[in-house]
């Protein structure tokens, strides 16, 4: 199960960079607008739905692999789950019809204070899932020691025994 750990860690990072790009669209290479448009909000909110799934998988996988989820843990999962949805329906408001800017054309879309407010705050509530998720399990962790991991990573076997084929006794 090691490696769905490594895929969190690229879905966090993959989300990032999505996240990013949305931000910061000149990074690309496409031309500055004045303003924030319909696919910088998506890209952001999509980067960062990303990234936070991609942190809890890294901390599923990673730290409570055989670990049934307490009930916070799955309070922390879908305190995050929320904060992703509150963030969406924030920034996508007046697309979707209820926000404080009536839309006239196709291309009158206006990003506000109060969607800004919004989709910080609903990031700041999904990032504090990820944190209960986090601190609710730490009881139950496996607590292995870091060289016994590293061998079990590594393939190192650490018991010293001599394991002989059948019929061998080893003098």
């Amino acid at each position: 199960m090691w490696r769905f750990a490594q895929v969190g860690i690229a879905l966090g990072a993959l989300g990032a960079m999505i996240c990013l790009m949305g931000l910061f669209p000149s990074v690309t290479g496409a031309e500055p607008t004045v303003g924030i448009g319909l696919v910088q909000v998506v890209m952001v909110l999509f980067g960062y739905s990303l990234l936070i799934l991609g942190a809890l998988t890294y901390v599923k996988y990673t730290f409570y692999l055989d670990v049934p989820a307490t009930l916070s843990q799955q309070i922390g999962t879908r305190l995050a789950l929320t904060g992703l949805l509150f963030a969406a329906l924030a920034g996508l408001a007046d697309i979707l019809g209820f926000g404080t800017h009536i839309r006239v054309g196709a291309d009158d879309i206006f990003f506000g204070r109060l969607q800004l407010i919004g989709i910080l705050t609903s990031f700041g509530l999904s990032s504090l899932g990820v944190l209960v998720y986090v601190l609710a399990g730490a009881g139950l962790a496996r607590h292995a020691p870091v060289e016994a991991l590293s061998d079990s990573i590594a393939g190192v076997d650490d018991t010293h025994e001599l394991i002989l084929p059948d019929g061998e006794d080893g003098t």
